[in-house]
Formats: structure tokens, sequence, C-alpha cells
């Protein structure tokens, strides 16, 4: 058979199919052919009663994570420092004399979790200038007050948060 024969006929044969059927299960038939779904279990499909023909409901979701000691990346409300946090570290950061005698100057970058109380913990080092600014940095930030903590769906969750710390000699 020649191309344009077998469309001819594809064609035929898709009408006769959408004229039997309604509009419904068309759409169904339609998301078969296009996707290659061949197998639909039942939970994802009903019927329509009102047309007597199945119709897709959705297509299945993953289930939702119950793990809640999950750390999130990014969540829809981003955990908050309550106040100013540079004038928290000009307050607290205590400059390490080995530092400053050798004129050791730059940013410590620390990853933290803020736990869904607000309360900060897992105080990573992923980059410094100095083992001394990473310690007072680490001392600082362990200090903190509660932060406000991440939400996601409404929902206090943990979440990952970079902390640069800038120590700069006067």
């Amino acid at each position: 058979m020649k191309s344009k024969d077998v469309e001819t006929k594809n064609r035929t044969f898709t009408n006769k199919c959408i004229t039997k059927l309604s509009r419904y299960q068309a759409g169904t038939i339609f998301c078969f052919i296009l996707f290659g779904f061949t197998n639909l279990s039942a939970q994802n499909t009903k019927r329509d009663s009102t047309h007597g023909g199945v119709i897709i409901d959705r297509f299945p979701m993953p289930p939702p994570e119950n793990d809640s000691n999950k750390i999130y990346i990014d969540v829809q409300v981003k955990p908050e420092f309550q106040g100013d946090i540079s004038k928290f570290f000009t307050d607290n950061i205590q400059y390490p004399d080995s530092a400053r005698q050798n004129n050791i100057q730059g940013s410590v970058y620390l990853d933290i979790v803020i736990e869904k109380d607000g309360s900060i913990s897992n105080i990573t080092v992923l980059r410094s200038p100095d083992v001394s600014l990473s310690k007072e940095a680490i001392r600082a930030v362990s200090t903190m007050p509660k932060w406000m903590p991440g939400k996601q769906n409404g929902v206090p969750v943990r979440v990952y948060v970079n902390i640069p710390v800038r120590f700069k000699l006067k």
C-alpha cells in the first residue's frame, strides 16, 4: 500500500471511531493514540454517566511524601531571620586573633538547616579562607535566635539555607 492510501484508511477508521463515541471517549482515544497509553488503570478513570463513556480523570501522580525529616532546598515560603542579620553578625562576631595577626579576611559560606520550629541545625562549612574564621562563623551562627520557619503548602518544613559570613579587617 502507498502511504497516501494508508493515511486515507487511517483517517476513515478514526472518523468512524469518533462518530461512534462521545466527545469524551474520542478525547481518551486521541490520548491513547497520541501518547501511546495502552494500559490505563481503573483508579485513573471514571465513568461519565451523561455520555456513557470512560474519561481520564487525571494522569497518575506520585504519592505525597510523608517523610517528616525531608530537608527542602526550595519552598513556597522561605525561612526568615527576625531582624537585621548583618547587625547580628556585627554584634556577635569576634575576629580570631590568629586571623587578625596573619591579615586573613574573606567570606565563610555556611549551609544550615532551619528546622520546623525555627531553630538552626546541621551547620556545614562550604568554603572558607581559614579554619579560625570557619570556627568563629559556626560559633556565631549557632548562637542565632530562632528564625521564622519555611513553609510548603502552609506546613512548616525543614529547609537548607546558605549564609555568607564576611570577615573584613578595618
